[in-house]
């Protein structure tokens, strides 16, 4: 019934999209592509990117999702992407879950057709999934109306992501596993982010797909001192862990946890007994675990009050979504004398220097489908920032246990590796220094050059 239903909405929004506007032209949609994602822009860097090659190459680029937060200042600058706005649908409070779930999808897959048959006619429709229902079907239909091409770019599995919370068993994921399956092989072409899946979407979907990994855009890189210290100062206005631990002898200084500044001939040093500084990032989503890190945090606290000589920590978690409030509650039950944490939302440009400054990555994403890789990880690379990250099938096409950082599988782990790695400070040069002098002689493509040798052959390098 439910299928049904959003089968009759679809055709109703074509009929009534028919009527507004005339039938396009074969030959049209020129260089334009429709980049699209039923989520917020802000925090979807990989279609961000997309764009931004796409535009890189002269196409015509609409951006179409949620404007919750903020897209890099790349995105908003080029004269070729335009942002395409699509209101947010808050859930209804009325009837069963199910009935609520079922009225949402219908009026998003409305709302979606009707946005994405307002824009120029399109070449192409790139397509992020998940969340692929209702937006792989919507997309489907309107590259019938455009006489488009429909490319998917699958960077997990929605079907996997829904059973975290209702169980694999339950009926709409079922439903949604059929879904993505049936409305997936009707598409193009298709993108994924791993070897593992591209095996299996081939395997149990009959879908061929290519793999393009995840990779850093140019601004992923270690941070200079000087920039690392106008960071630390204007975070410093609004988190208690930046700033300064005493204060500064000189006058003339200025002064957070990590550096000073001579102000007279504006020299940077790093402070004397600064703390070690740990980052990670989270969409604060069921996948992630940060019960695990906070567990190791507190097994760390007690190696410092046991003697082991080791920093005092900033610990720095990033990122919004709906357990930030639930695991922020837990934080400040802790009551910590040598450890620092905060959650802030950054800014995009004072990500990747917040990364290219920190000491240590850590990274919580366990994938729900076994086959997708952690973007978080992949841009704490192109700072060249080793990482503890947490064990899950296809993580070694990423991450090499003891070359470029170290993976476990529990809280105790974790908090053995973070004792290994910070031993004396930073004076001993061990394993947090081999790990990033492997990550800057490795050379890894940038995301430009992956996406060159990858997609644009798909498109046609003279469409």
């Amino acid at each position: 019934a439910a299928g049904a239903a959003l089968l009759a909405a679809l055709v109703a929004a074509l009929v009534a999209a028919l009527l507004w506007r005339r039938w396009a032209a074969a030959a049209g949609g020129g260089g334009r592509v429709c980049v699209a994602v039923l989520g917020d822009l802000g925090r979807s860097p990989r279609m961000q990117y997309h764009a931004l090659s796409l535009a890189r190459h002269g196409r015509a680029v609409a951006l179409l999702g949620y404007v919750q937060s903020r897209p890099h200042g790349d995105v908003l600058r080029s004269g070729n992407i335009r942002l395409v706005p699509v209101a947010e649908l808050r859930g209804l409070r009325v009837g069963p879950k199910v009935f609520q779930y079922v009225i949402k999808v219908i009026v998003q897959a409305i709302q979606l057709l009707y946005t994405m048959l307002k824009i120029d006619q399109p070449s192409y429709i790139l397509l992020q999934n998940p969340p692929g229902l209702p937006s792989i079907a919507v997309a489907w239909v309107a590259c019938l109306f455009w006489r488009s091409k429909l490319i998917i770019d699958w960077h997990n599995y929605g079907y996997t992501i829904m059973s975290l919370s209702h169980g694999r068993n339950h009926p709409l994921v079922q439903i949604a596993k059929w879904y993505e399956k049936l409305f997936g092989r009707l598409s193009d072409y298709n993108l994924c982010v791993t070897n593992a899946m591209k095996e299996d979407l081939w395997v149990n979907c009959n879908i061929k797909a290519v793999t393009l990994y995840d990779k850093p855009a140019s601004y992923f890189k270690e941070t200079p001192l000087e920039i690392q210290h106008q960071l630390y100062m204007k975070l410093a206005k609004d988190y208690e862990p930046f700033k300064p631990r005493t204060e500064s002898l000189s006058l003339n200084s200025e002064t957070s946890a990590f550096t000073e500044k001579d102000e007279k001939n504006g020299h940077v040093i790093k402070t004397r007994g600064r703390p070690a500084l740990l980052i990670s990032s989270t969409s604060w989503t069921e996948d992630e675990d940060f019960s695990l890190l906070l567990k190791a945090l507190e097994d760390y606290e007690q190696y410092i009050n046991e003697g082991v000589k080791l920093p005092s920590l900033v610990c720095v978690i990033t990122g919004k979504g709906p357990l930030k409030d639930y695991y922020n509650g837990l934080i400040n039950k802790l009551h910590f004398k040598h450890i620092q944490i905060c959650t802030p939302w950054l800014e995009a440009e004072d990500y990747p220097l917040l990364l290219g400054s920190a000491d240590l990555g850590v990274c919580l994403h366990k994938s729900s489908s076994g086959l997708d890789l952690p973007m978080k990880v992949v841009d704490m690379f192109g700072c060249c920032l080793p990482v503890c990250a947490i064990y899950f099938e296809c993580l070694h096409e990423l991450v090499k246990h003891n070359e470029n950082g170290l993976i476990f599988r529990d809280s105790n782990e974790l908090a053995e590796q973070l004792k290994m790695l910070f031993l004396e400070f930073p004076t001993l040069e061990g394993k947090l220094h081999i790990f990033r002098k492997n990550l800057r002689v490795s050379k890894q493509l940038r995301w430009d050059e992956s996406w060159d040798q990858t997609v644009l052959p798909l498109l046609g390098q003279n469409k």
